[in-house]
């Protein structure tokens, strides 16, 4: 896992005009694209188109990223946005009287589709940040997170260290994930959506 190109540097190089740090982004990310459009309940063919113009948005919008480890969460807000058009489009061509399946989500549910988005974008987030840990916390996380729980002997003979220092070294790699740039950049933007809804409503 330690092999693997960080998104940062991908980007930068895709920036720079490199076509196989292009390619890499492309099969990096095409499962979150496509996971998205699964939830939206797009047909093969919409989830297509909506991959492509998604794609094509980043072709443009590449040289803007201010911080490039915040691809994964611009990628699942332009996803979403996207998966929303198609819907829309759907249901004009297909008239108010005609039932899509793809399209039959209440209004009510919206608050829904933005709990997607924000997983999906926690989850490329913490993706990106999990692969570049040490590889000890790597293996003491993973032990740490197995269902059913693994007991703190087996996981202490497993990794290495006394059963005493489990929690310190879980708390010290965890403060590592936090710092990473996916991580820090996925909280600035929910901390500015807050605190637009904030005030939003404080002036309404």
């Amino acid at each position: 896992m330690r092999d693997d190109p960080s998104v940062t540097s991908l980007v930068t190089r895709a920036q720079d005009g490199d076509q196989q740090a292009w390619d890499a982004l492309v099969e990096r990310y095409a499962p979150l694209i496509w996971s998205i459009c699964r939830r939206h309940q797009l047909g093969d063919a919409d989830a297509h188109d909506v991959s492509q113009n998604v794609w094509l948005h980043l072709v443009h919008q590449l040289g803007n990223l201010r911080v490039p480890a915040a691809l994964p969460g611009w990628l699942a807000t332009t996803t979403a946005r996207e998966c929303i058009k198609a819907l829309r489009a759907a249901r004009r061509l297909h008239g108010a009287g005609h039932v899509l399946e793809a399209d039959n989500i209440p209004d009510y549910q919206s608050g829904i589709v933005e709990q997607e988005l924000l997983l999906a974008e926690r989850h490329a987030a913490l993706r990106e940040a999990f692969i570049h840990l040490p590889q000890g916390c790597q293996q003491l996380l993973t032990l740490l997170i197995k269902d059913p729980p693994m007991p703190y002997l087996q996981i202490s003979a497993a990794v290495g260290i006394p059963v005493g220092s489990i929690g310190p070294s879980r708390s010290r790699c965890l403060q590592k994930l936090r710092r990473h740039p996916a991580i820090a950049a996925l909280a600035n933007i929910e901390a500015q959506t807050l605190g637009s809804e904030l005030t939003a409503q404080t002036t309404a």
